[in-house]
């Protein structure tokens, strides 16, 4: 199933909290929580500006995001969850480098 998010609204799919802490603590699953990272799935066209044009969205599919805790609406399509967004709600993109990459 494919999803076509409108406006200024983007589709997440939240990745994978920490389950260790850095001291290397195992932290149940009771006490974790949720990730506030994500991959984007799918972006909407823009929002529409005052003289009628769309002001395209800073992100793109395939980016990581951080995006606030409280934010959006959580959506199960096909067995997976999503989470939709409006992009005022993501925070921040991830960029990650050459080395990170080669490391994980």
């Amino acid at each position: 199933m494919h999803i076509k998010p409108l406006h200024d609204r983007v589709v997440l799919r939240r990745l994978a909290a920490e389950t260790t802490s850095k001291g290397g603590i195992v932290i149940p699953d009771q006490a974790a929580e949720k990730s506030s990272q994500g991959e984007v799935v799918a972006v909407g066209d823009g929002f529409r500006l005052d003289n009628g044009q769309r002001q395209a969205l800073s992100v793109k599919t395939g980016d990581r995001v951080l995006f606030t805790q409280y934010a959006g609406t959580e959506v199960k399509l096909d067995g997976t969850t999503y989470l939709v967004v409006k992009e005022s709600d993501i925070l921040a993109i991830v960029e990650t480098t050459a080395v990170q990459e080669k490391a994980a």
